[in-house]
């Protein structure tokens, strides 16, 4: 069976997400979540000639939530570095062997302004949701 191909068009706007492995935690300490976010700054920089931009991000213990700008390139490549440098840190440190994220990440074009808005509204809430933090 293929995996589908995703719809992008230049300059489209994403909500992407990937999900710890077994809906595990993903993020175990503060370190962690450091880490993750300077490899999302890396790879912004290694596909600087893409001009990626990152909108919004929110890390939970279990997933992530990224709101990315594309450009000229779908954001397949940048997605997949961050989270293969990401997953090899992590079975490191935890001497952990296999899959950290659950398939592949998911992706949901951002048609409009409207939803650039909504999507946002939900990246930022979604701590304050899971009673990770009592406010933003």
């Amino acid at each position: 069976m293929t995996t589908p191909k995703r719809e992008w068009y230049e300059g489209a706007s994403y909500h992407i997400t990937a999900r710890g492995n077994h809906r595990n935690d993903i993020f175990i300490d503060e370190e962690d979540f450091k880490y993750y976010l300077k490899i999302i700054e890396e790879a912004l920089l290694y596909y600087t000639n893409y001009n990626y931009g990152v909108i919004a991000y929110c890390l939970m213990d279990n997933h992530v939530h990224l709101m990315i700008k594309t450009d000229c390139m779908p954001p397949g490549k940048l997605i997949s570095r961050i989270n293969s440098i990401y997953t090899k840190y992590f079975n490191k440190k935890n001497n952990y062997i296999g899959h950290l994220f659950q398939d592949r990440y998911h992706s949901e074009i951002i048609a409009d302004d409207k939803q650039m808005l909504e999507t946002s509204r939900y990246v930022h809430l979604n701590p304050v949701k899971a009673k990770m933090v009592e406010k933003l």
